[in-house]
Parts: structure tokens; sequence; C-alpha cells
């Protein structure tokens, strides 16, 4: 039996996207605004309206968080993993308005008394985070008529709920932790979402360029006011 500590969550997030080369990691470009992690060329920030106040649930290393900040927005960027967080404070340090929280985020939305214009999560907490916990939260913290958006991998069809994650990261200690993602059809989400309070719904698939790859789900919504 392994004598190394239990892993944690945040453990299992510091090790996304490591920076495997000599040197200083080089930052994102952080010339558009990204939904899929591939680089489609669909939709960008525009879902998110012209908010003046943005909340980014789980940024990693921050590019979209940078690009609206540089758009003209004041975006606060909440990640799970201090690693995640002080590489993208790195990374950013020259973009005044741009804030990066180390926080759960239920924890921030509970904590953190501030409200937003637009609330968005790329392949990030919302992915992560059990709807039933997180989605009435950003209601609460979102401003009436303001934005909610956010994306993920386009579900296996039958795939949905809470899904165990696979061990990309896990190096070898899958026992010691298990980590899921809540994923679910376009109709699914759009039920979830007008349950909690969410109007103006509507979600896609945004294709990988891939063609053999699954795509990006994409889902909008709209607080009331």
């Amino acid at each position: 039996m392994s004598s190394a500590a239990p892993l944690t969550a945040a453990e299992y997030w510091d090790k996304y996207k490591p920076h495997r080369g000599d040197g200083p990691q080089p930052r994102p470009a952080a010339q558009r605004f990204d939904w899929t992690g591939v680089g489609n060329d669909g939709p960008g920030a525009e879902i998110l309206g012209s908010p003046k106040t943005v909340l980014d649930l789980g940024p990693a290393e921050g590019e979209n968080a940078a690009f609206l900040t540089r758009s003209g927005a004041r975006v606060t960027a909440v990640d799970f993993s201090p690693v995640q967080v002080d590489r993208a404070r790195a990374f950013w340090a020259d973009v005044p308005g741009l804030e990066f929280v180390h926080a759960e985020a239920c924890t921030f939305l509970d904590d953190d008394p501030r409200t937003w214009d637009a609330v968005y999560s790329t392949w990030g907490a919302v992915w992560f985070s059990d709807p039933e916990q997180l989605f009435p939260r950003i209601a609460k913290r979102l401003e009436p008529g303001g934005v909610f958006a956010f994306s993920h991998r386009e579900p296996i069809t039958g795939q949905y709920g809470a899904q165990q994650m696979g061990g990309k990261w896990l190096e070898g200690r899958e026992s010691e932790l298990t980590v899921y993602r809540w994923q679910y059809s376009a109709t699914q989400w759009s039920d979830i979402l007008k349950r909690h309070g969410f109007t103006d719904i509507r979600a896609e698939v945004l294709p990988n360029p891939d063609p053999a790859a699954l795509g990006t789900l994409l889902v909008r919504a709209c607080a009331p006011g």
C-alpha cells in the first residue's frame, strides 16, 4: 500500500495541462474567446452580450478571462487549483481589471457578495459541479437579465448525469479519489435551468474540427428580470 498522503480534488486539477518544455511556459495568445478548447471558429464572446462585470468559473490558464478583460470587462476568475491560479496570475499580471481567486466555486459564490452581469464556464467548474448545488448560487449572483453560459464536451448518448472521470492525472492513485463530471443533453440542461428559474435558454453542439471526435455542447441562459 502506498504511504503517500491521500490525493485531494484540488491536487487532481493541479496536474491539468502541465508544462513539459524547457524554460518558462509561454502564455496563451488569448486572441479570441473559445468555448471549445480546440480552436473552433464558431461563437465567441458575443454569447455573453456586452457585460461590464464577469465571473469565470474554472479558468485554468485564463486566456478567455484575459480576452474579455482586454475587451473592456472586469473579470473575476475562480479556480479550485492553487497551481492553476498561480500560473494564470503570472501569465496575466500585466492585464488590469483581471482578478484570479483560489476557491471552490460554490464556496466562493456563498462568501462573495458581489453580483455579475455574466457568469460563464468553458469546460470548467460547471462541468465538474453538481448543478443542483451550483445553479441556485449562480442565479443569486447574476444581475437581473444577466447571462449564464457554459460549455462541455458533447456527451455520448446515454452517458448523462454524474459520470466518473478517468485517471489521466491520477498517476496510479485512482483508488484514492473519485472525480465526477456532470453532463447532460441540450434538452436535459434546458429542463434543469428552467427548474432553477433561468429563461431564454438555448443550446447547440459546436462540431469538432476533427469529424471523428466529439464536439462541444454550448448552453446559454438568462437570469429572470
